[in-house]
């Protein structure tokens, strides 16, 4: 469908709203049939509150519109840091850190002083959290001048280098909650449930193993618009590359066991009715007359990305970018998963969906997986609790993913992953403990992912039920990306009543018309994702 280039532009200057008329009879009867303004009309809650702000909303379909906003601008007074990891004073020269105590950060500089490099020790402040308290992370250490270029940073890193220290180039305006004057591109892609008259759907490469870029999904699915969905898993050691390491539910099926009680997105493929809700799932396999509990759902069984579950190690807590382990779990596979299943030490069986009966046993793990049918793996101490069953036996399998009592079983039901909540009843609800965004060993990553500017995509429901998809570019000099406290302040000033972060970085993609209209972060370009939202 051709897009109406703009329907509506908005311009702010400090708190001065400017809203320039707009002829309806100029553009096509889908901008004049929805007048209204998608999200709220309030400056975003980054940089001086007297930058400008431009709003462009441009109608994409009956019921969807874009909301375009450049905030702020890129300042001559926008400076590149030089940042070095901080090892242990006296321990591991591998075990290093951004943040650290403040002794291992004096030692440190008191080494690059006397290798002659001016460095400082500067403190970090965790903030915007309801469940990890304000107050001092740690301390990192910069050389104590700033380049004007990243070219000049990098050739003083260079140095320190040859030294024997290690650190990375950073632009200042990616540090979160500073004050720099931008710029910032957020777009905010808007359903309407009261004049939507299509569907929105999560799609899927071929199988849950191969991932595709949200462009290529947007493509097959014949969508309007999409933006990338869940976390996934990207490395071959943490699982099946393109995996949701979460849940997922397409057209009302469970393709993937949530994380603990990681929040998700749940909608109806008409949005009549969407909420961000905490699941908890049940799984497992009945077999004449005992139950046999299921450890995951379409994954590799022994590795659990983000981890979450019962038996896990080193934590049964959520734990973000981390792989847990289990030496012995029981993992059931449907047709979703792909061709085969994960070959290895242990046992499955083979299940007809039909009549629940066996159909094979096999003394190992690996095999023809097609549709209609189920294998259930076996790893570890637990291969005792199928290896008796003999083809012909019943083994029922039941899986169900539950929120507020009620069975997310529905054929219009989708859910996506993701973490942490942002916004609950309308108020800043930033859960970063609780869906494992806070590694009690490792203050180091709440800095990098959750107090630094990186890309994110949110996605959000107002109080008349409108779903909002939200990109925002970062991790280049003209894109500073948002913090996650950040992001939370951006949904709630969007208007919006809940809200979650879905997958950023690399993957915080939005596609438009069939073309990418953000800016992704990876060099390579747009990075194939393991799902996305899509807007037919």
């Amino acid at each position: 469908m051709p897009l109406h280039p703009v329907s509506r532009r908005l311009v702010i200057a400090g708190t001065a709203w400017t809203a320039p008329a707009v002829a309806l009879a100029s553009v096509a009867p889908v901008v004049a049939a929805s007048q209204t303004t998608p999200v709220r009309e309030e400056p975003l809650p980054l940089g001086p509150s007297d930058l400008l702000e431009q709003r462009t909303v441009t109608q994409i379909a009956p019921g969807v519109a874009l909301t375009t906003i450049h905030r702020g601008k890129r300042s001559a007074h926008q400076r590149w840091a030089v940042e070095f990891a901080i090892p242990t004073a006296g321990g591991d020269p591998e075990d290093t850190q951004p943040v650290r105590p403040r002794r291992d950060a004096r030692a440190l500089v008191d080494a690059l002083v006397a290798a002659g490099f001016e460095a400082e020790v500067q403190p970090v402040q965790q903030t915007g959290a309801v469940d990890v308290p304000d107050g001092l992370l740690g301390h990192r250490v910069r050389a104590r001048e700033t380049f004007s270029t990243e070219e000049a940073a990098t050739a003083w890193l260079d140095r320190a280098v040859e030294q024997g220290f290690a650190g990375r180039v950073w632009n200042t305006g990616w540090d979160g909650g500073t004050d720099a004057p931008g710029p910032w591109n957020v777009r905010v892609l808007s359903v309407d449930p009261a004049s939507y008259r299509g569907s929105v759907g999560l799609a899927f490469g071929p199988d849950l193993q191969r991932r595709e870029t949200t462009s290529a999904l947007a493509a097959a699915e014949g969508a309007v618009a999409a933006v990338n969905g869940g976390f996934f898993v990207m490395d071959p050691e943490a699982g099946a590359e393109g995996d949701p390491a979460g849940a997922s539910v397409q057209r009302g099926v469970l393709l993937s066991e949530p994380v603990g009680e990681r929040p998700v997105l749940v909608l109806d493929r008409r949005l009549r009715r969407a909420a961000v809700v905490r699941p908890r799932w049940t799984g497992s396999l009945q077999v004449d007359g005992r139950t046999v509990q299921l450890d995951g759902l379409n994954r590799v069984p022994g590795t659990i990305r983000n981890c979450g579950g019962l038996g896990d190690e080193p934590t049964e807590d959520p734990r973000h970018d981390v792989t847990c382990e289990d030496d012995a779990e029981i993992v059931a596979f449907t047709a979703a998963w792909g061709a085969t299943t994960p070959q290895g030490e242990g046992h499955e069986i083979v299940v007809s969906q039909k009549t629940g009966r066996v159909l094979a046993v096999r003394p190992h793990r690996g095999g023809d997986l097609v549709e209609g049918q189920t294998i259930v793996q076996a790893t570890g101490d637990r291969v005792a609790e199928i290896s008796d069953l003999a083809v012909g036996d019943h083994a029922g399998l039941d899986v169900r993913l539950l929120a507020d009592g009620h069975d997310l079983d529905d054929p219009q039901t989708l859910v996506v992953n993701g973490g942490p909540e942002l916004v609950r009843g309308g108020e800043l609800h930033v859960t970063q403990a609780a869906d494992g965004m806070a590694h009690p060993d490792s203050a180091g990553f709440a800095y990098g992912w959750f107090l630094q500017r990186n890309p994110r995509t949110v996605a959000g429901l107002d109080a008349e039920g409108g779903l909002h998809l939200v990109t925002i570019d970062g991790r280049q000099p003209g894109e500073l990306g948002v913090s996650v406290p950040e992001a939370a302040a951006v949904a709630r000033a969007l208007g919006m009543i809940a809200a979650i972060n879905l997958d950023g970085g690399g993957s915080t993609t939005m596609v438009v018309g069939g073309e990418v209209v953000n800016s992704p972060s990876d060099e390579a370009g747009e990075r194939p994702v393991g799902d996305a939202i899509v807007i037919r």
